[in-house]
């Protein structure tokens, strides 16, 4: 053999091992990445335990659930967005739509306020990183594993999110904010509250900035109380905020790229994510009241159960579409000219009104699969709290509001040449 031809198999032999060892080195992060979210979904399912034991004493009291948001700060579940250099887990968009799935299944308050909490969490995380005081304030949020509720409706503008009544009043480097706010969701729970203000007193409406208050900041004065068919336990109540504190807790970016890029797909996809817990929980009663039906009459069918059928098709469209949703995120997640774009933006907000309807859909055939024992709300298979909690997803941000937001995109839009486009 020639001193090239050694030379060349030498290299092979090189490149060979390298490969190896590289391959080595991802299955051990893969592995390393599924024994993270196998422990994160294990610790979830521990605060969901303890959320089904409350959840009915949460909605008869409508009372915040207290045992379920203390047990999510002893698995130090509200910090696992942030990323691990200021003391988080960086968990991904889909960890924590497992979370809130869990959650769902066993209490839907508590799932939307963990789905709400993590909506703030992302636009600090995703918006804030330049910012010094953000970055202290995302460390304190781990270590203490403070709650954070947001304010981003007031006055007669209900769900209108994009434009913000009070503004932001600036002395030297203070600010101070008083706000009409509709609703602010467990505000007297929380330990902060993120809020959307205009930007300065001769700002328009539209011209919005996300601001972070700790709870020394700022007072409520209660306006309206929270007594609703359903979703009790998030003590969605009115108050009048009144805040003050540093110009550096303003997020350096304006709001309207944060609820583009962030607030708002997160939140859809956060809220699907619980909407398809309580639907997955009403389809198991369902399917546990067809099976003892069953087997009451010696494995015979009970005519319901056409309905259970039903239920579970829709529920797996439910968790397609949820799937599909989470992976578009993901992969537009740092491009911010995708994440604004026309398409993105239309087809983060169908999500929430596509999964809403899908998931009311699923939960009333689980309901008529069960029928008068469905009806009860006396029995092991009771579907009334999930059915009122479920009837919230078309009306927290109103559809007909979100579609007549995007009726404009869909006339710019044209329809595609293919099915693969």
């Amino acid at each position: 053999m020639n001193t090239r031809s050694a030379t060349v198999l030498e290299v092979d032999k090189d490149v060979q091992t390298a490969r190896k060892a590289a391959r080595g080195i991802l299955a051990a992060a893969g592995n390393l990445h599924a024994a993270g979210r196998a422990d994160l979904i294990a610790r979830a399912g521990k605060v969901a335990a303890i959320a089904t034991a409350h959840a009915a004493a949460v909605d008869r009291d409508s009372r915040f659930p207290e045992e379920a948001i203390a047990a999510a700060r002893a698995e130090r579940l509200l910090g696992i967005a942030v990323p691990r250099e200021l003391g988080g887990e960086g968990a991904g968009i889909s960890e924590i739509i497992d979370v809130c799935y869990a959650l769902g299944r066993a209490c839907a308050s508590t799932a939307m306020i963990y789905a709400m909490h993590q909506t703030k969490v992302a636009c600090l995380t995703r918006h804030g990183r330049s910012s010094a005081w953000h970055q202290l304030f995302l460390r304190r949020l781990c270590n203490e594993q403070l709650l954070l509720a947001s304010s981003t409706t007031e006055g007669q503008g209900g769900g209108d999110v994009r434009n913000s009544a009070a503004a932001i009043e600036r002395d030297g480097a203070r600010i101070a904010l008083e706000r009409q706010a509709t609703v602010i969701s467990y505000g007297k729970a929380a330990d902060g509250i993120v809020t959307t203000a205009r930007r300065s007193a001769d700002a328009a409406s539209s011209d919005q900035v996300l601001v972070a208050f700790l709870k020394q900041d700022y007072t409520l004065e209660p306006l309206s109380g929270w007594d609703a068919f359903g979703m009790r336990g998030t003590c969605s109540e009115g108050f009048k905020l009144a805040a003050s504190g540093s110009s550096d807790q303003i997020l350096p970016v304006s709001y309207d790229k944060i609820h583009a890029q962030t607030m708002m797909p997160v939140a859809h996809l956060l809220w699907s994510a619980a909407w398809a817990g309580i639907a997955t929980a009403a389809a198991e009663r369902a399917r546990a009241f067809v099976r003892k039906a069953a087997q009451r009459s010696d494995g015979a069918m009970p005519p319901a159960a056409a309905h259970l059928t039903r239920a579970s098709a829709t529920l797996r469209t439910l968790r397609s579409l949820i799937a599909t949703a989470a992976q578009r995120f993901d992969a537009a997640s740092a491009d911010a000219a995708v994440l604004e774009s026309i398409d993105f933006q239309t087809g983060m907000n169908m999500l929430k009104v596509n999964a809403s309807e899908i998931a009311v859909a699923t939960v009333m055939s689980a309901m008529q699969a069960c029928g008068l024992a469905g009806y009860r709300n006396d029995g092991e298979f009771s579907i009334g709290r999930h059915l009122r909690d479920i009837l919230s997803s078309s009306i927290m941000i109103s559809n007909d509001l979100i579609l007549a937001n995007i009726s404009a995109a869909s006339l710019l839009s044209s329809a595609p040449k293919s099915l693969s486009e």
